[in-house]
């Protein structure tokens, strides 16, 4: 019975409550039937590798249906394989198969019941895991305001923290998009989860958007504990995140801490009280960055508050939220259909490969037990099972820890039972190691491995204490024999290696910053969409971006030989996820409380990036063999000194960036302004609005000499068309793809060239008011959101250029 009730708890995984009956269900005639079959074929070595071969195909093949399905599988195996140990008659056999199906029964019957009791608990405690790593995403950002920051680590611990992120947010999307009590909000309970979920999505991309000039505060302000004031600040928001995860994991209300808003007070007193004493026309970009900051930093406190305040889930007469609708939209759907398991049976499928791979060695494991004595010969198969993964770097990680831990897990075993004689607390420990190994089950593998091992030893010492040595040898060297059986297995029969799709990755990832892109665009525009569309667009760039993390993870774990062109992949990935992060700041921007103006200069700029992101995608369209024909050593490219690192591929955006933004900033500009300034008069209306400020800065240029000079310096070559370093790719249309790069590119140029050359001479007004004596000016309250507008959509397409250039290298 315990096997049955074990095997079922493979498959009860979270998510909505009806997915996890039906495969309760299903695992309860899967193992009833394999443990039936196994029986009746034990004792004939020939039925029995049929058995075994034709089981660990089909059992591996319903991998197709999606994890779950794959857990089915998974169980129906282990019954397999540990149903090996014995022969008995046909009513010994028809009654074990019975014992483990009523184990299944019984677990299934009180993982429902424990679910009609507390329906929200699971959703809950995945609610507060990811609002958890919230917290320690929050707090990997605060390294970049130590002195001498490591901007590469920084930002590769950056990216895997995301993908970690997108996981659960997918976990939650299950639960709660398919749950139909909870998207019916038919309770307030289910109404406040689904909002917490809501809030810390929205918190998150918050989070994400502080992709500022670091490297301008350090410039500027390395010598003060200003950004240690900041950094600070960053890490009570991290604390309380993960307290409020906390909280709402155990059930229990987070009270609002309003210490938080005494913290921030204290963060807006240094910043102001430094702000009066340095600020200078040199430094004035740097105040504005950090003015950015602070107020990401006070709409940290404004969310995380409310997300505090829900938890309590005393909230009466809750309105419909409609931040999010059309819920399906958000949740992916797998139909049990037979056309996706005979499509996926040719060669070219992985799971196809992996499910004759899984048959291959399993059989060949079989084989070895019998024709070697070992005692224990179903250990090998099961190791085997247990560690061949589809993708090559998983088996390996796999591979490692089980060796490791069976090593630690049985040194721990013998060494409890060389200190503990009495049978009463060796089942005691026994206990203990069996709780703490099934809690590292899902998670952390090595652990689940160490601890288990010796739970086992134990068991069997006290079930046959006079053949203990032989245990443990057997133990060490069944599990010694399994791990090299599945890395062989997996190395050498047909892999999935992961530069074979990593174009496919990448494509989705330009499709889906595309289309947030152009969603979150709209909102300055003009055309806006709606909050549907644009949240939909969102968590496809994330999970797009998630698995391209993943894949570059994946392919560092694989042979040197298969790290196919890796120095690029890695520029493609970082720069993606810094335009992800430059799009989530416009988002932040134009979804804040102050809606921004909408601008028809920012069209052109718009049209060129997803210009540049089609061109991209139609590269890898055209030429999807680019990466994959050429073998090319990776150590050969690492020693060659092209491969960039996160840093500075950020450093080359952001300075481009500002090239861009200095480029009409002219010496007649200058000049202009100077004269016109005393000819100044704005009304206090003007401050208010982006399109008043555009009005105040035209102006000081009636007399039409920043334009003249403009043209003087494009007539002299001196001013760069964007476009013009754009080439032509694909030989059927090339010329049209080249005149209409050119185009975009110059289109994009020019409304590039506006957008900055006004916000150049906002910046050239504000320090003649600095150097004037005037600390508040006319333009101080709206100068730190235009400069922030501007610089994303300078870096958005500085960025789609970069992306571009790296696919045509």
């Amino acid at each position: 019975m315990s096997l049955g009730a074990v095997c079922v708890t493979i498959v009860d995984n979270a998510g909505p409550v009806l997915h996890r009956k039906n495969a309760m269900l299903v695992c309860n005639l899967v193992i009833f039937i394999a443990s039936l079959m196994t029986g009746f074929v034990v004792g004939s070595a020939f039925a029995t590798i049929i058995l075994i071969a034709v089981f660990c195909f089909i059992f591996s093949m319903i991998g197709v249906y999606g994890a779950r399905a794959g857990s089915i599988g998974l169980a129906g195996l282990f019954v397999m394989v540990l149903n090996f140990t014995h022969r008995s008659g046909a009513e010994a056999i028809i009654l074990n198969a019975l014992y483990i199906l009523c184990g299944g029964v019984w677990y299934m019957l009180l993982s429902l019941s424990l679910y009609s009791f507390r329906p929200y608990k699971v959703t809950q405690q995945a609610l507060g895991d990811l609002i958890e790593t919230i917290g320690a995403y929050v707090l990997l950002r605060t390294a970049f305001y130590d002195r001498n920051p490591d901007y590469d680590g920084i930002y590769i611990n950056l990216l895997e923290k995301q993908a970690e992120i997108n996981d659960k947010q997918n976990l939650i999307r299950e639960l709660l998009y398919k749950s139909r009590d909870i998207v019916k909000e038919s309770t307030n309970t289910g109404r406040v989860t689904l909002l917490i979920f809501i809030e810390i999505n929205d918190l998150f991309e918050r989070i994400m958007s502080l992709q500022l000039h670091h490297k301008v505060f350090h410039q500027y302000f390395e010598n003060s504990n200003l950004l240690l004031v900041f950094r600070n600040f960053l890490l009570h928001i991290s604390e309380q995140l993960n307290e409020t995860g906390i909280a709402l994991k155990s059930g229990k209300a987070y009270p609002v801490n309003r210490r938080l808003d005494d913290e921030l007070a204290g963060v807006k007193k240094e910043f102001e009280d430094f702000r009066s004493k340095q600020i200078s026309a040199e430094n004035i970009e740097g105040f504005i960055e950090l003015r950015t900051l602070l107020n990401a930093c006070e709409d940290f406190v404004s969310r995380i508050q409310t997300v505090q305040q829900y938890t309590s889930y005393d909230i009466k007469n809750i309105k419909k939220d409609h931040r999010v609708q059309n819920y399906d939209q958000f949740v992916s759907h797998q139909d049990i259909d037979a056309k996706v398991f005979l499509d996926n049976f040719n060669w070219k499928s992985n799971t196809f490969r992996h499910a004759l791979r899984v048959a291959a060695a399993t059989t060949t494991g079989f084989l070895i037990s019998e024709f070697f004595p070992f005692g224990h010969g179903y250990w090998i198969m099961l190791t085997i099972i247990v560690i061949l993964k589809p993708a090559y770097s998983i088996t390996k990680s796999r591979n490692r820890d089980r060796l490791l831990g069976t090593l630690a897990g049985a040194a721990i075993g013998v060494l409890i039972l060389l200190l503990v004689k009495d049978k009463h607390l060796m089942i005691g420990f026994m206990i203990v190691l069996m709780v703490l190994a099934y809690s590292f089950m899902r998670t952390r593998y090595l652990l689940f491995v160490t601890l288990m091992t010796p739970y086992i030893l134990i068991l069997l010492y006290i079930l046959n204490p006079l053949h203990f040595k032989d245990l443990i040898l057997d133990r060490v060297i069944d599990t010694a024999i399994g791990s090299v059986i599945a890395l062989l297995a997996n190395l050498l029969f047909s892999p999935e290696w992961t530069y074979r799709q990593f174009a496919e990755y990448l494509q989705q990832m330009l499709d889906a910053n595309k289309n947030y892109f152009i969603d979150v665009t709209s909102f300055f525009t003009g055309t806006a969409v709606t909050i549907n569309q644009y949240k939909l667009s969102r968590k496809n760039a994330y999970v797009a971006l998630a698995n391209i993390s993943d894949a570059l993870n994946r392919m560092m774990s694989e042979p040197k030989s298969k790290q196919m062109h890796v120095a690029e992949y890695h520029e493609l990935v970082v720069l993606n996820y810094m335009m992800s992060t430059h799009i989530a700041t416009l988002a932040t921007i134009a979804l804040g409380k102050t809606k921004p103006n909408t601008d028809p200069e920012y069209q052109p700029v718009v049209q060129a990036v997803t210009a540049n992101l089609d061109l991209a995608m139609k590269e890898l369209k055209t030429a999807g063999d680019h990466f994959s024909s050429i073998n090319k050593d990776i150590q050969k490219t690492l020693n060659s000194g092209l491969q960039k690192t996160p840093a500075q591929i950020s450093s080359d955006v952001s300075g481009t960036a500002k090239e861009r933004l200095e480029e009409p900033a002219a010496g007649s500009m200058s000049e202009s302004i100077e004269s016109k300034n005393s000819e100044v008069n704005v009304s206090e209306d003007s401050k208010k609005s982006f399109g008043q400020v555009n009005g105040f800065i035209d102006s000081k240029k009636s007399d039409g000499r920043v334009n003249e000079s403009i043209d003087s310096k494009k007539s002299d070559g001196q001013v760069n068309e964007p476009g013009d370093s754009k080439k032509s790719f694909g030989q059927v249309n090339e010329s049209i793809d080249a005149k209409k790069s050119e185009l975009e590119g110059r289109l994009a140029g020019e409304g590039l060239r506006k957008l900055n050359q006004r916000m150049t001479d906002m910046v050239e007004i504000r320090k003649k008011e600095l150097a004037g004596g005037m600390d508040e000016g006319h333009l101080h309250p709206t100068l730190a959101g235009v400069k922030l507008i501007n610089d994303q959509f300078n870096f958005i397409w500085k960025i789609s250029e970069d992306l571009l250039k790296t696919l045509r290298a």
